[in-house]
């Protein structure tokens, strides 16, 4: 039997709750079968999608509340929800506390950062250096548009190995980090590009999107493929 993977929403637009294919096809094709867990307002509900998953994989999406992370809004803050914020924290905090697998892509890092007590740069301008352009304007999602080095001794380098190219969607970044939260990946203008906790089997957060670059992309195909095993790993 294939292991269930609760896929969590992305957000709401026009009244509905969405998740992009690409999420979904990917963990099927990893061998994983993808469950859309929607925002519920339920502390039971969360138990109840704790009891039925194997593992759950956090997406993308739009920014996370500055409150709850302890800060106010600063200029360039985008789009926010506090509701599915909430729901999203709440049930990674819940997650993580099980040891069940947990993958974190984009917006789902920063949740994971978030739940974990760190915090986030509402503007890469706000990022100290020079941060380079993480928002590409390809036409395709699937193209590269910069350069990642994965730490060596790292959970995440042993599927991706030491460097690689990904592709970048995002205007926030990680700023302090959560507790018992390790960055094992760094662009080459020092942005975290993903962190993984090592107390914990499989919950890494990277913050390209390996979903769109499944079908061209040996390395994340690995990644992938390695989150729906710990599944399989994990005592029931």
């Amino acid at each position: 039997m294939r292991p269930k993977i609760g896929v969590v929403v992305c957000g709401f637009t026009d009244d509905r709750q969405f998740v992009t294919n690409t999420y979904i096809q990917s963990v099927r094709y990893s061998g994983g079968l993808p469950f859309i867990l929607p925002v519920i307002r339920s502390d039971n509900a969360i138990q109840e999608y704790i009891s039925f998953c194997d593992g759950f994989l956090f997406c993308g999406g739009d920014d996370i509340t500055p409150l709850l992370f302890g800060e106010e809004p600063k200029s360039g803050i985008g789009k926010t929800d506090v509701t599915l914020d909430l729901f999203q924290l709440r049930l990674m905090r819940a997650v993580l506390s099980t040891k069940k697998p947990v993958f974190s892509i984009c917006r789902g890092m920063q949740v994971f950062n978030v739940a974990c007590g760190g915090t986030i740069y509402q503007d890469i301008s706000l990022q100290p250096g020079h941060p380079l352009n993480h928002m590409q304007q390809s036409y395709s999602r699937a193209e590269v548009s910069h350069k990642i080095c994965v730490e060596k001794n790292s959970q995440l380098c042993k599927y991706i190995g030491s460097h690689l190219k990904v592709n970048s969607f995002h205007h926030q970044t990680v700023g302090m980090l959560g507790k018992n939260l390790t960055a094992c990946a760094h662009a080459t203008d020092k942005t975290i590009e993903a962190v993984e906790m090592s107390s914990h089997p499989f919950a890494i957060g990277v913050q390209w999107h390996p979903e769109c670059m499944y079908r061209s992309s040996p390395e994340m195909r690995e990644l992938f493929s390695e989150f729906v095993l710990h599944t399989r790993l994990r005592p029931k």
